[in-house]
């Protein structure tokens, strides 16, 4: 059977997309080179939806700082890639923080306390989860529509597509509460063969809160909680940096539970190393896309029910025809991230 890597992106406006396919098929690739089983092809679709909610993409050839369209992320190959240990005590830091915010906002039952209050936090900080939940806009047809169903039917569509082959889909940010919708109640009937979530909010309380009410309705009896979507048949895997605040309760294996093929979130704790003008920024999907971690999900997803010699072959192959650059060194640099 044929594989696919489906990709959705997440918050804000973002480069045209062409641009945003092309920097995620980079970082990827990048990821690839530095666990030394590069891939200069691999079958790829990025869902892109910021154009439902931006008039106008980000502009690459705005060099105005201030300028709303003004691209202040771009792509950019890494010379090393830095790997650092974990933080021990931010971790146990963000596990207090996740019982205290559980405890004050959820219900027993998974219903939501002070739901003022986190209406003001998802208008103040998530504009556009704002406006995926409550707003509408218009579909491909000119029609006025609730922003959730068309963007929800334009991920559904892509799935759908490729339902016949094996579907790896890859979503950063608000595109994991995209797919998650997705996945238990727009297309359940296309089947998932790796789900994977990177600086996921996931676990926020008053999303939680909206999925499980979802779930229930959808499977007509009682549930604990939130579940792994049934169509995921072999794994889910959440990867997040500590640092990562849309990420802050970066475990979503106590949040979720496994499904009837007993598939349950794998979380993984990554150092997500893109940095623009001297400033990290934990959150961006191009340094999640190629941490080792993600790397190796991806290389073990591309290569699995594959003999090795036609592994070992395809890397070799890979190896001689791979743009002449230097190969990010994973153990280049390793130290404690305070």
């Amino acid at each position: 059977m044929s594989k696919i890597i489906i990709g959705i992106h997440g918050l804000k406006n973002k480069p045209p997309e062409r641009l945003l396919r092309k920097w995620w098929k980079q970082a990827i690739k990048d990821g690839l080179r530095a666990v030394k089983h590069p891939r200069i092809f691999f079958p790829f679709e990025l869902v892109y939806w910021s154009d439902y909610f931006y008039p106008q993409p980000l502009n690459k050839k705005i060099k105005d700082r201030e300028h709303p369209l003004f691209i202040h992320d771009p792509y950019i190959s890494p010379t090393t890639l830095i790997r650092r240990k974990k933080s021990s005590a931010r971790q146990k830091f963000l596990n207090f923080l996740e019982k205290q915010m559980d405890g004050i906002f959820l219900n027993r039952d998974m219903s939501i306390n002070f739901s003022g209050i986190t209406d003001l936090i998802i208008r103040r900080f998530f504009n556009d989860l704002d406006t995926y939940y409550s707003k509408y806009t218009l579909d491909k047809f000119e029609r006025i529509r609730p922003a959730k169903d068309v963007i929800r039917n334009e991920l559904a569509g892509v799935l759908r597509k490729h339902r016949k082959k094996q579907i790896m889909l890859i979503c950063h940010s608000m595109g994991s509460i995209i797919a998650y919708d997705v996945l238990t109640q727009t297309a359940p009937d296309v089947d998932i063969h790796t789900f994977v979530t990177m600086g996921s909010p996931l676990g926020m309380p008053f999303i939680m809160s909206k999925n499980y009410q979802e779930q229930k309705k959808i499977l007509k009896r009682d549930i604990k909680c939130c579940t792994t979507p049934e169509n995921v048949r072999e794994k889910w895997y959440n990867f997040s940096d500590l640092k990562d605040r849309v990420a802050l309760n970066y475990n979503l294996a106590d949040d979720y539970f496994e499904n009837s093929h007993h598939v349950k979130v794998i979380d993984k704790i990554v150092y997500n190393d893109y940095e623009m003008d001297g400033e990290r920024n934990p959150h961006k999907s191009y340094g999640y896309l190629r941490t080792p971690e993600v790397s190796q999900v991806i290389w073990e997803f591309l290569t699995e029910g594959k003999p090795i010699w036609w592994v070992k072959c395809v890397d070799a192959v890979n190896r001689i025809f791979q743009p002449a650059k230097s190969a990010p060194d994973q153990e280049s640099t390793k130290e404690k991230d305070k």
